[in-house]
C-alpha cells in the first residue's frame, strides 16, 4: 500500500487525487477496520492509519482511510473545538486550499458564513491565487491556510494578502512543515528543478524548508503570532491513539 500511495502521489497531478480520493473511503475504511487508532475528525475507528508522504519522506500509520485526515487535521480540529470561537460564534471563514477532511464539516455548522478558494483545486469555491485575492479588505473573521506557504514563492505577498483580507481581530492558522532542526529557513531561488527541491526541501513542488524562525515570517506581514503547544495537552497514550505529531505547535496569528 505505501508504495501505491507513493506512486499516486508522484504521478497524478494534485487536482485529480483530490476529485476521485474519496472513491476509496469506503473500500480502505473495510480493509482497515479495527480499533487501535482513532480519527479524531470522523470519530472512527482503525486498526491502523494508512501511509501518506513523498519518496524517502513516505511514513506509515498516517493518513485516516475515511476521511483523509494526517497528523495536523487531527490535531486541528480538537484545537478549533477546544480553544477557538470556530463552532459557537457567528463567522466568515475562507478556507485557502481546502482540506477534504474539514470542508463537510465546517459547511454543516450553521453559524459558519464558509468560503473555500484555491488557483487549482476542483473542490474550490473560487479561484483566486493566494498572491493576489479577489476578495475586498477586511472580509473575513478566519482564514485556514494549511501546508500551503512552503509552495509560495512570494512568501511575504502571499502573506500580506491574507492580512488584508481578515477583518480586525480576525485570526489565521498557517501550518507549515517544520524542521526544528533548523533555526533559519533554508531558502535558494535558484533551485528550480523539481529532483534537486525534493532533496533539498523535502518535496518536489516546495520552494523552501521552514525552520524554527517561521513565525518571525509571518510577524513580518504584521500579525501577532501566539505559538501554542496544544499538544502537551495530551496524554503519550492520546498522542499515539490519535497519532498526532509530538512535535507540532499550532500558530495562531491575529489581525490587531
Amino acid at each position: 500500500m505505501q508504495k501505491i500511495i507513493n506512486l499516486l502521489l508522484k504521478f497524478i497531478p494534485r487536482p485529480l487525487l483530490i476529485k476521485f480520493s474519496t472513491l476509496l473511503n469506503k473500500p480502505m475504511s473495510f480493509l482497515y477496520k479495527g480499533d487501535a487508532v482513532e480519527c479524531t475528525v470522523c470519530e472512527k475507528y482503525f486498526k491502523k492509519f494508512m501511509p501518506y508522504g513523498y519518496g524517502s519522506e513516505t511514513k506509515s500509520n498516517r493518513l485516516c482511510p475515511s476521511c483523509l485526515s494526517l497528523e495536523r487535521h487531527r490535531l486541528l480540529w480538537l484545537y478549533f473545538k477546544q480553544k477557538t470561537n470556530l463552532f459557537t460564534e457567528e463567522l466568515s471563514l475562507l478556507h485557502m486550499a481546502p482540506e477534504q477532511p474539514f470542508i463537510k464539516r465546517f459547511r454543516s455548522l450553521n453559524n459558519l458564513k464558509y468560503v473555500t478558494a484555491d488557483l487549482l483545486s476542483p473542490i474550490a469555491d473560487v479561484k483566486t491565487d493566494i498572491r493576489n485575492m479577489s476578495f475586498k479588505d477586511n472580509s473575513f473573521d478566519v482564514f485556514i491556510c494549511n501546508h500551503v506557504m512552503e509552495h509560495i514563492d512570494e512568501e511575504q505577498k502571499a502573506l500580506k494578502e491574507i492580512y488584508r483580507i481578515l477583518k480586525p481581530n480576525g485570526w489565521a492558522i498557517l501550518q507549515v512543515p517544520i524542521d526544528y532542526s533548523l533555526d533559519v529557513t533554508y531558502e535558494d531561488e535558484s533551485i528550480t528543478d523539481p529532483k534537486e527541491r525534493e532533496k533539498h526541501f523535502g518535496q518536489y513542488d516546495h520552494v523552501r524548508q521552514y525552520g524554527k524562525d517561521y513565525p518571525e515570517h509571518i510577524r513580518k506581514a504584521g500579525f501577532k503570532v501566539i505559538e501554542d503547544n496544544f499538544i502537551k495537552s495530551f496524554s503519550d497514550n492520546e498522542i499515539e491513539r490519535y497519532r498526532f505529531d509530538k512535535n507540532e505547535i499550532i500558530y495562531l496569528c491575529v489581525k490587531e
